[in-house]
C-alpha cells in the first residue's frame, strides 16, 4: 500500500524534534552536528533568535494578502537585494525553482519585445541543477531527472563545462541566455573558474543575448562573498536565488537589470503566495544580518579553517577519500567509497553531510558554525571514516 506520504524520496532513518545553532536533536535527544544546512537553507542555524523574533512578531501582524495588493514587507526586501546587487528590480517567488522559472521566461520576453521572437533557445550545462519543475530538468537536461518525464521542453542545449570555443559556436540566431550555476552544487560543488565566468559575460555582450546565473545554492554568503559572482567581477543580466535568503522560510527571487526585465509588465507573470509578508520580514533579517563585511569575513575565516582540517582528514583515510574542492562554505568531498556509505556511516557518528555527484559528499553547514565545531564535524568524520575503512 502507497504511504500518505508520497514515496519520492530516499528518506534517512531519522526524524529530528528541534534544532538550535549548527545541531539537531532527535526524540531521544542525540545531538547530531549539521553540516548540510537543510541543503545550504539554513545559512544562519536553527532556530536563529532574530529570525524567531521577527518571525513570531509578524505572526501577529499579518500573514498573507496576496500580490493583488502593496506588501511592505516585500518592497522592503526588494530594495535590500537592489542595494545589495547588480539587479534594478526584483520578482519574489517561494521557491528556487519558481525563480529560475521566471529567469528563463524573461530572457524569452526580452527577445521577444526587442524584435527577436525566434531568440528563445537558453544554453545550459551538463551536471547543472536548477529545480524538479519540467521546464527545469529539461534545462539541466540529466536522465537521473528527466526519465519517465518525456516529452521535455525544447528550447535548451546542454554543453560539458569547461571550453568557450563550445559555448561560442553554440550560439546561433535563436540563442536568447546562457544560465550557468558560478558553483555547480547538486553537480558534485565545482566552482566555475573565474576567466571561465568572465568568458561567458563575454560572449553574451559580443552577441546580444543575456547572461543568467543561479545562485540558489552558492549565493547568501555560502561562498564568503554576497553571491558567488563576485569572485570573478561579472554581473549577470538576471539571477535566481533562494534557499539561504529564507534562512529556512521557503522564499526565493528572481533578480534582474531594468534592460533585462524590460518586458516583464503586469499580467506577464505572478504568483499567489510569492514574496507575502511572512516571507519577507525574515528574508530582510536575513539580509540584514548575511550582507555584511563582518560577517562574510568570519564566514572566509571558517572556510579557510574547514578546508585545513578537512585536507588532514582527507590525507589519513585514502581509502575512504579522494580529494576536496569547492567555494567558502560550499565543499565537496570525493570519495573513493560509495558516498551514500560515507553519508550513512556520519549518521551513527551524529553527523549530517549531504551526498552529491560525482561521488561526493556535500559541506553546506549553518554559516554561522564555530570553529569549534568544525573540528568537531571533522572529528565525527574522522569516526565515519575508520567504521568504514573496518569494513573494507
Amino acid at each position: 500500500m502507497i504511504p500518505s506520504v508520497l514515496p519520492t524520496y530516499a528518506r534517512a532513518p531519522l526524524t529530528f524534534v528541534k534544532g538550535e545553532g549548527s545541531w539537531l536533536m532527535d526524540a531521544d535527544n542525540r545531538r547530531y552536528l549539521d553540516m548540510g544546512g537543510g541543503i545550504a537553507v539554513n545559512v544562519l542555524g536553527h532556530a536563529h533568535p532574530e529570525l524567531v523574533s521577527v518571525l513570531q512578531h509578524q505572526a501577529t501582524q499579518l500573514w498573507h494578502t496576496s500580490n493583488l495588493y502593496n506588501i511592505p514587507n516585500q518592497q522592503a526586501l526588494a530594495d535590500r537585494l537592489v542595494e545589495h546587487t547588480f539587479a534594478d528590480t526584483v520578482f519574489v517567488t517561494n521557491s528556487g525553482t519558481e525563480s529560475m522559472e521566471c529567469c528563463v521566461k524573461m530572457a524569452r520576453k526580452y527577445h521577444y519585445e526587442n524584435g527577436n521572437p525566434e531568440r528563445t533557445n537558453i544554453i545550459a550545462f551538463e551536471g547543472s541543477f536548477h529545480g524538479r519543475s519540467l521546464g527545469m530538468i529539461s534545462a539541466a537536461g540529466a536522465e537521473k531527472l528527466t526519465k519517465g518525464f518525456g516529452p521535455l521542453l525544447p528550447g535548451f542545449t546542454h554543453l560539458k563545462l569547461g571550453d568557450l570555443a563550445d559555448v561560442e559556436a553554440a550560439i546561433d540566431g535563436t540563442t536568447a541566455a546562457i544560465m550557468v550555476e558560478p558553483v555547480q552544487g547538486e553537480g558534485g560543488i565545482i566552482p566555475l573558474p573565474d576567466d571561465y565566468m568572465q568568458g561567458l559575460r563575454k560572449l553574451c555582450d559580443d552577441n546580444g543575448i543575456l547572461l543568467i546565473l543561479d545562485e540558489i545554492q552558492c549565493g547568501m554568503g555560502r561562498t564568503g562573498k554576497l553571491f558567488a559572482l563576485e569572485w570573478s567581477g561579472i554581473t549577470p543580466d538576471i539571477m535566481g536565488i533562494a534557499k539561504g535568503i529564507g534562512g529556512g522560510f521557503p522564499l526565493g527571487a528572481c533578480l534582474a537589470t531594468e534592460k533585462a526585465a524590460s518586458g516583464m509588465i503586469a499580467g506577464t507573470h505572478g504568483s499567489t503566495y510569492g514574496g507575502n509578508p511572512l516571507a519577507c520580514a525574515v528574508g530582510s533579517k536575513v539580509m540584514d544580518i548575511v550582507a555584511t563585511p563582518e560577517f562574510l569575513g568570519e564566514v572566509s575565516v571558517k572556510a579557510g579553517h574547514l578546508r585545513q582540517r578537512l585536507e588532514g582528514l582527507v590525507a589519513s583515510h585514502p581509502d575512504v577519500f579522494i580529494s576536496m574542492r569547492g567555494s567558502g562554505l560550499m565543499i565537496g568531498v570525493e570519495c573513493k567509497a560509495p558516498n551514500i556509505d560515507v553519508v550513512k556511516a556520519g549518521y551513527d557518528a551524529e553527523v549530517l553531510t549531504v551526498p552529491g555527484g560525482a561521488n561526493v559528499i556535500r559541506l553546506l553547514p549553518p554559516l554561522t558554525i564555530s570553529t569549534q565545531e568544525i573540528d568537531e564535524a571533522v572529528a565525527r568524520l574522522d569516526k565515519a571514516a575508520t567504521a568504514i575503512e573496518a569494513s573494507l
